[in-house]
């Protein structure tokens, strides 16, 4: 009779076991975040902070519609090494990401430092697969390495034109980009609304490959840049540097240029423009410094670029964070919907005038519990 009364307490206890584990599995299930990839902007930033944040806040997402408002949606190279460095970093789960995928899983594990490789094998840009993995990489709990590969002048993203070893250009590739970073505590917020007067202006135009036509695109988008910056900034001072890639420093043909501003407050505001078949030299300077006098005018503390860039790290920063800037882009707008949607800071945004806006956000103060 004992041994019937211990069977019958055994089948109570795996039945009891069997449920508990089921409910788990149900809630296991429920804690994956779905994340609509054709919002706002609908492009591929709308992955990448959504897998940064995931590794960070260690919450399960899908990201379906992936780049639906691009013109070939679904993940490109760039994005899918993107991802794939996410889940090496964090020995994450991915699930459907290959080429032209429009509906992935992520399923972060914990953060490892060490030395990682993303290769595009094309001209996808490497400051996009950066953006994925830098903030994960800050609250690792040591020194990460990443050795990207693909495209540091692309076009469509941002162009790095310093710590590189090799350049490389449109539509060939083979440029790589040598990263290393160190983790931290924690973020502190930043307050940047005094834009101050600009005191410097300087740049580089570039051309890489082979020919003496490409020495004189090169003369005439500097000398261009140069004259348009003078009349719309007068009285600062302007240096554009005119930088031939030796060949074994560059893959491909190709030219830009990248022009900065410095304020009196600290602020440093940026414009730049790839050439292109077809676009005359001073075109393409023209367009740089649209961009950088947009800035300007605007009296902003941040480009329209670095504008979008800025929120993740102001959503995890400790305290309330203030930053000037233009216009709001939409690329902005879709990162603060992203950063509410995956963490706890609230943003607000003060519109001073038609040109002027101020960015506010009070963060959730991520702490690096590794170090």
């Amino acid at each position: 009779m004992q041994s019937n009364n211990n069977l019958g307490l055994i089948l109570v206890f795996l039945t009891v076991s069997i449920d508990y584990c089921l409910i788990k599995i149900d809630i296991n299930m429920a804690e994956i975040r779905e994340i609509d990839g054709s919002v706002l902007e609908g492009g591929g930033q709308i992955l990448r902070m959504s897998a940064s944040l995931s590794v960070l806040r260690k919450i399960p997402i899908r990201v379906m519609n992936i780049r639906a408002g691009r013109s070939k949606p679904g993940l490109r190279p760039q994005h899918l090494k993107g991802l794939e460095i996410a889940r090496d970093i964090c020995n994450a789960k991915l699930e459907n990401a290959v080429e032209n995928s429009v509906d992935v899983t992520f399923r972060p594990g914990k953060l490892t430092p060490g030395n990682y490789v993303g290769d595009t094998k094309t001209a996808g840009s490497v400051c996009l697969m950066l953006q994925v993995a830098l903030p994960c990489a800050l609250f690792s709990s040591g020194r990460t390495v990443l050795h990207l590969k693909g495209g540091t002048n692309a076009d469509m993203a941002p162009q790095i034109d310093y710590t590189i070893n090799v350049s490389c250009f449109f539509p060939k590739g083979g440029g790589e980009l040598l990263v290393t970073i160190d983790p931290v505590r924690s973020l502190s917020p930043i307050n940047m609304n005094e834009t101050g007067q600009i005191t410097r202006i300087w740049g580089l135009a570039y051309v890489a490959g082979q020919g003496e036509f490409l020495i004189k695109i090169l003369k005439d988008m500097a000398t261009s840049a140069e004259r348009l910056l003078k009349s719309s900034v007068p009285g600062v001072p302007i240096d554009i540097k005119q930088i031939k890639e030796p060949p074994q420093n560059a893959v491909g043909i190709g030219s830009g240029i990248c022009i900065f501003a410095e304020t009196s407050t600290g602020c440093i505001l940026g414009g730049s423009a790839l050439g292109k078949r077809g676009v005359h030299a001073s075109e393409v300077a023209n367009n740089a410094v649209n961009e950088i006098v947009e800035s300007i005018k605007s009296s902003a503390c941040v480009d329209q670029y670095s504008q979008d860039q800025i929120i993740i790290f102001m959503a995890l920063a400790a305290g309330k964070s203030r930053v000037r800037c233009g216009p709001i882009t939409l690329h902005t707008k879709t990162a603060i919907h992203i950063a509410e949607l995956l963490t706890k800071a609230k943003f607000s945004i003060e519109n001073v005038n038609s040109n002027v806006n101020i960015i506010e956000c009070e963060g959730i103060g991520m702490i690096n519990e590794d170090i």
